[in-house]
């Protein structure tokens, strides 16, 4: 299976869309990646901040002009090994 570029990518600054998730309440939410850590990702959805656990969810960005969805196991490690380990 090919790897998604946007794995090996900055994800802070970049808007997200929560397409699946354990807690339906997530679902269709969408905002702007203002943190990220090795569990999670702390999103600012109308003005306001919310921390999702990345393994319970499924993202999708804008990247390069295209839709791309990412399961959020795929993102489980520190952002800064998660972009080393890719490239």
């Amino acid at each position: 299976m090919e790897q998604e570029p946007i794995i090996s990518d900055e994800l802070i600054g970049r808007t997200v869309t929560i397409i699946e998730c354990t807690d339906p309440s997530w679902v269709n939410q969408t905002g702007l990646i203002i943190d990220e850590t090795q569990q999670t990702f702390r999103i600012e959805i109308k003005k306001k901040q919310k921390q999702i656990a990345k393994q319970t969810a499924t993202f999708a960005f804008e990247y390069h002009g295209k839709k791309t969805i990412v399961k959020g196991s795929r993102l489980v490690y520190r952002p800064e090994d998660r972009i080393k380990k890719t490239r």
